[in-house]
């Protein structure tokens, strides 16, 4: 009976055996297709033939060697689309999502005893995937959720050959098609290579790169191969590295250069707000890890240009993580060693409309206008903070600019952006300044307070020869308010103070001649050289109100002349108003001294005199000399001075006090002791 219940046991197992090496697997189709489908909620159907053999594998050693798997081949296999992409296109032919020419693994039969699919390799020959997604976020790479089963799935290794990607992306504005293909005699771990071209937000895109052949998804350590160049409108991204722990989306470590027509172009590809720039190209290390909050990164001792500028430096990027941190967090710190001035002129719109058309930007600035007019995206600043410190070291810039170094730190928290402090070295001495900007609201609100210290007189106007012997040092502060959405506009609302003051000093005699048209003196003066003027105090006052600055006090006091400058400044409009009357402390023989008048454009400055007082001067000349003797012909031309005392105490002690701005939006209001109050 034994013997006959071992012998009927045999039988049974090699008829099964038999079965399994004989059965056509065909006649299984309806039924796999049947359950895959309702698994997807999608039709799903093998059109080709499938197959079941067995090969042993010989990696276990001892007798589990000799029990051969299951190797499963499935031709001609197709997965069709949700129902949503249909009705969005009646009366169209259903489109498949996926068709593959070949799907070939085997099957570890040891793990099917502990309720886990183990697919040692999985080989796709000839996949086409086309990908969806609608401007509502609809797509069609989300599957429907079905129960949680007992059973798990291990996808150990991935193998790709020649197939096509098509993916078209409705929200980002994306859509592109690229071709892999294998590269069958590669001398180096790329298994794969792969050509792209589409269109990203208007833009065109096209690229090329290679892959590794065998994508290792249990592996953790095993380098998987990754070289790419990608072109998107005007910025180039190229890329070499590896990826790890592909089963995560994690440690990508990468060697990237990126190079564009502006750093601001990046954001729709990063989703990282940059500053507008030249054109720049940076490369460095990139390495992190992804998640499913976007991926934690550091781009690490990258190096570059920027317009004729070299930056280099380290930046992080760090993943929201609600609630503590809402917004992705950028932080860092850039440097350069020589910087061009011109080269931030961007940062605010205030390059040329050459410019902006090279980074792609709408020539706004009009011909006669010099405040930048381009607006700031402010809808941009929410989406991330930062924390960036940023120095140049050395400024290269023009004659006229006496500006030497930079640095600040940029915090954009909430949409708000703020640089504090924004610091230059400025003809010998400091400027430090605080400006912050919210973008919260429409139109931005702006505060800004700056203070000048030590500015050496003879370094603030290079250029001008009679500079060069001078001395004393000017000091200022200023504090501001204003609305708008550019420089242009935030000036042209401003309010607040503007204060500047110089005790003591020297300044070029003929530079102060030529302000107050004293002839005989400047004639003496380029015969026989120049000579310094003691300075005594120069103090200035204004107040803004609604873009319009007024002098109050404008007063350049030395031991030889008071120079007084009255009117105002329309920062709106970018016009000047401005008086300037010399008034000589002692006796001047030929002196032909008349008010200046500086009017016009900001683009367009006009300085004049009054020709009413020269023809009456210059008319009582002539009368003189028909009557009188020579001598006398000089008398309109010789001027006592008012004799006054100098006015510096009382000018220094008005303008030392701090500048004062209302809030953003309220207008200032000068009272009659000349402080300052909002409505």
């Amino acid at each position: 009976m034994a013997l006959s219940g071992i012998g009927v046991l045999i039988a049974m197992v090699l008829i099964c055996v038999a079965i399994l090496l004989t059965f056509d697997w065909n006649r299984a189709k309806p039924w796999l297709n049947a359950r895959v489908s309702d698994a997807t909620g999608r039709p799903f159907a093998i059109n080709g033939d499938l197959a079941l053999s067995w090969q042993r594998q010989g990696q276990y050693g001892g007798w589990r060697d000799w029990i051969p798997w299951p190797y499963l081949v499935a031709h001609e296999l197709q997965l069709g689309n949700p129902d949503w992409m249909q009705a969005a296109a009646p009366g169209q032919p259903r489109t498949n999502m996926a068709e593959l020419k070949e799907l070939t693994f085997s099957l570890n039969p040891w793990a099917l005893l502990q309720k886990k699919i183990v697919i040692p390799t999985l080989t796709l020959d000839g996949p086409t995937l086309v990908l969806v997604r609608d401007k509502d976020g609809k797509n069609n790479w989300t599957f429907q959720q079905n129960q949680a089963s007992a059973w798990q799935l291990e996808l150990q290794q991935l193998v790709l050959r020649k197939g096509a990607v098509q993916l078209t992306d409705a929200v980002r504005k994306l859509d592109l098609k690229a071709d892999i293909s294998t590269l069958e005699q590669s001398v180096d771990s790329y298994g794969i290579g792969w050509q792209a071209s589409g269109s990203f937000n208007g833009a065109p895109v096209k690229g090329a790169g290679k892959a590794g052949a065998v994508l290792s998804l249990q592996n953790q350590t095993l380098p998987y191969p990754l070289q790419a160049e990608v072109q998107v409108g005007k910025t180039h991204i190229a890329l070499q590295g590896t990826l790890t722990k592909p089963s995560q989306l994690a440690a990508l470590d990468l060697r990237l250069k990126l190079a564009g027509a502006s750093m601001a172009q990046l954001y729709p590809l990063t989703g990282i707000v940059l500053p507008e720039t030249p054109p720049f190209a940076t490369e460095g290390r990139l390495h992190g890890t992804l998640n499913s909050r976007g991926g934690d990164w550091i781009y690490e001792k990258f190096s570059g240009k920027m317009g004729s500028s070299d930056l280099a430096g380290t930046l992080e990027y760090r993943s929201k993580n609600p609630p503590d941190q809402p917004r992705p967090l950028l932080k860092g710190t850039v440097t350069s060693k020589l910087l061009q001035f011109a080269d931030l002129a961007p940062l605010i719109g205030a390059d040329s409309n050459a410019s902006k058309a090279r980074r792609d930007a709408p020539p706004l600035q009009p011909a006669d206008k010099v405040l930048p007019v381009e607006p700031f995206k402010t809808e941009r600043w929410d989406s991330i903070d930062a924390d960036v410190q940023f120095s140049g070291n050395k400024i290269l810039r023009g004659k006229n600019l006496p500006i030497d170094t930079l640095s600040t730190t940029l915090h954009l928290r909430d949409g708000v952006l703020a640089l504090e402090p924004l610091n230059f070295g400025i003809a010998g001495g400091h400027l430090t300044s605080q400006i912050r900007l919210d973008g919260r609201g429409h139109p931005l609100k702006a505060q800004i307070k700056m203070s000048a210290r030590h500015l050496k007189l003879k370094q603030l106007l290079p250029t001008l020869p009679q500079m060069k012997t001078s001395f004393g040092e000017l000091n200022g502060d200023a504090s501001l308010s204003g609305t708008g959405n550019s420089v242009a506009t935030i000036l042209g609302s401003s309010n607040g103070e503007v204060k500047a003051l110089m005790d003591q000093g020297t300044i070029s005699k003929f530079l102060l001649e030529e302000m107050g048209l004293n002839i005989g003196n400047v004639v003496l003066t380029k015969l026989f050289g120049d000579k310094q003027v003691e300075i005594n105090c120069m103090a200035s006052d204004f107040a803004v109100t609604d873009g319009l600055m007024q002098a109050r006090t404008f007063i350049v006091d030395t031991a030889e002349s008071s120079i007084t400058v009255s009117g105002q400044v329309n920062l709106k409009q970018e016009r000047l108003d401005l008086t300037i009357n010399p008034e000589n402390k002692r006796l001047r023989v030929i002196t032909l001294r008349s008010p200046l008048y500086v009017r016009g454009s900001f683009k367009q400055p006009d300085v004049s005199v009054d020709k009413g007082v020269l023809a009456l001067r210059a008319g009582g000349v002539v009368a003189l000399g028909v009557v009188a003797p020579v001598a006398a012909a000089l008398l309109p031309l010789i001027d006592l001075g008012p004799g006054k005392d100098s006015p510096c105490a009382k000018l220094l002690s008005e303008v030392s006090s701090k500048p004062q701005a209302p809030p953003p939006g309220k207008k200032y209001r000068a009272k009659t002791d000349k402080s300052a109050a909002a409505k």
